[in-house]
């Protein structure tokens, strides 16, 4: 498969930051489009129409959230659609139907976001996985994290202690509606492919960084929705290559292995 690439990137993926390395965003920079878009949206219907049960989960409680979800998506990203519209035309030219009985699905269709939804049960410590389209996993599986809190969630990730879960669980509970939160990771990878899930027992080693050529960065944000109160994470996904970051940011790409997490 051709590999699917944006050739720049909107932050310097390099720069070091302390985790959780959490900032604030403006609401209109929530989500973007990039020069990605139209591969990085038809590999998204490829995997929705293939491998939908390995990309797409809702509990039944999370309907009204992600519902609430697909509306806000389509207020930023389709301004202009009419009031009762029941499709919508995407940059690349693809009509899309809107389906309110299948929220996730359609996010998964309309933008190039992943989604997970995130809510705290009542007298619960610690949201909990209730909803998400994931087409574009770096080294973690959707139905291993499906219903989990987050502490479960980030498992694998050595340097996620729990003074970081507990860290991580005050910004989820203190985001507030309108104020948007931003993060990102960054980490070199030999395979320039999208979807690479990864089973936290698999045996598959995981990619190495030894000359790999290719940047792959997940812009990552917080939004409280005001209705639900369900927290949204979002995850645009850049990968470049190793030469066109250091055309963009003028700087060695070789000094750093790992950036974020």
């Amino acid at each position: 498969m051709t590999a699917i690439l944006q050739k720049t990137i909107p932050y310097n993926p390099l720069e070091p930051r302390k985790l959780p390395g959490i900032q604030p965003l403006a609401p209109q920079d929530w989500l973007i489009w990039d020069d990605g878009f139209a591969a990085q949206m038809a590999e998204r219907e490829r995997l929705l129409a293939q491998r939908r049960a390995a990309v797409v989960q809702m509990s039944e409680e999370a309907l009204p959230a992600a519902q609430e979800l697909l509306a806000m998506v389509l207020a930023d990203r389709y301004p202009d659609l009419p009031a009762g519209a029941d499709r919508v035309q995407r940059p690349d030219g693809a009509e899309i139907r809107i389906d309110s009985s299948d929220p996730m699905g359609t996010l998964g269709r309309i933008t190039q976001q992943d989604f997970c939804i995130l809510q705290k049960p009542e007298g619960a410590g610690e949201h909990v996985l209730t909803a998400a389209v994931l087409c574009f996993p770096a080294n973690w599986t959707l139905a291993e994290k499906f219903m989990r809190p987050l502490i479960a969630i980030h498992a694998p990730v050595d340097s996620y202690d729990r003074g970081i879960a507990a860290r991580v669980q005050r910004l989820f509970d203190g985001v507030q509606v309108g104020r948007p939160l931003w993060r990102f990771n960054a980490l070199w990878y030999a395979d320039a492919t999208l979807h690479q899930p990864r089973p936290v027992t698999g045996d598959r080693p995981r990619p190495s960084a030894e000359d790999a050529q290719y940047m792959r960065s997940e812009r990552q944000t917080i939004l409280r929705l005001p209705q639900s109160r369900a927290v949204v994470f979002g995850i645009h996904t850049f990968v470049l290559q190793r030469m066109d970051l250091l055309a963009q940011w003028g700087a060695s790409v070789d000094r750093v292995e790992t950036a974020g997490v």
